[in-house]
């Protein structure tokens, strides 16, 4: 019962609460700092807590994986090409045609940096530690949905929310058949630099 209540405490202090105040105007340096200490944290508990290894399962079914991820991308693709072009049309495809060293180094950090980090936070560290306190699937997806836009909560932007909303029931779905951090990363790397391509990057934060 306490380390229940344990889990619940901690899930609202790294999933909501530091979050949410990532919306708030306080010094850079202390979000930057408050974060560094969250992500610590998670890392003791994966390495020491959860005992991972951060091995590759050679039992990975690649073949699957990269069918699924290519047809729900090519959906992808069809719904933000068409959103750029009648939204915002000098801004498709600008970055790769006009800065194509721009745009191939963003892809590089963004992928490294940025989004393997998110998925060790917010599919492997969530999973691991949440859900057992969950009953059902739908739910787990659902809440990891949520905390996941919450994440993105500080760009102030109703279309960033709801894209990473859907994002994270994508990830959620694939982390939980995998149980593979590596092929979640790979997949929202993907939609990512996706997205950063086709030129939807500005409103996510990425310089263009």
């Amino acid at each position: 019962m306490q380390a229940n209540l344990y889990r619940y405490i901690e899930f609202f202090i790294i999933f909501i609460l530091l979050p949410v105040s990532y919306a708030f105007s306080y010094p850079v340096y202390l979000k930057l700092g408050l974060g560094c200490i969250g992500f610590g944290y998670v890392l003791y508990i994966l390495l020491k807590v959860e005992k991972n290894k951060f091995k590759i399962n050679p039992n990975l079914n690649w073949k699957h994986f990269w069918k699924m991820t290519l047809l729900k991308l090519l959906i992808i693709a069809i719904i933000t090409i068409v959103f750029v072009w009648f939204t915002s049309k000098e801004s498709l495809f600008n970055v790769v045609i006009n800065k194509p060293f721009l745009w191939l180094g963003i892809l590089f950090l963004y992928s490294v940096f940025s989004v393997y980090p998110q998925e060790l936070l917010y599919r492997t560290f969530y999973f691991q530690r949440y859900q057992k306190l969950f009953k059902s699937d739908v739910v787990l997806f659902l809440v990891n949905a949520i905390v996941f836009s919450l994440a993105h909560l500080f760009f102030k932007n109703i279309l960033v929310l709801i894209m990473t909303f859907l994002g994270g029931i994508l990830f959620a779905i694939t982390y939980n058949k995998s149980k593979s951090t590596l092929l979640v990363t790979i997949e929202h790397a993907i939609y990512g630099c996706w997205l950063f391509t086709v030129g939807m990057g500005e409103m996510l934060g990425f310089p263009s």
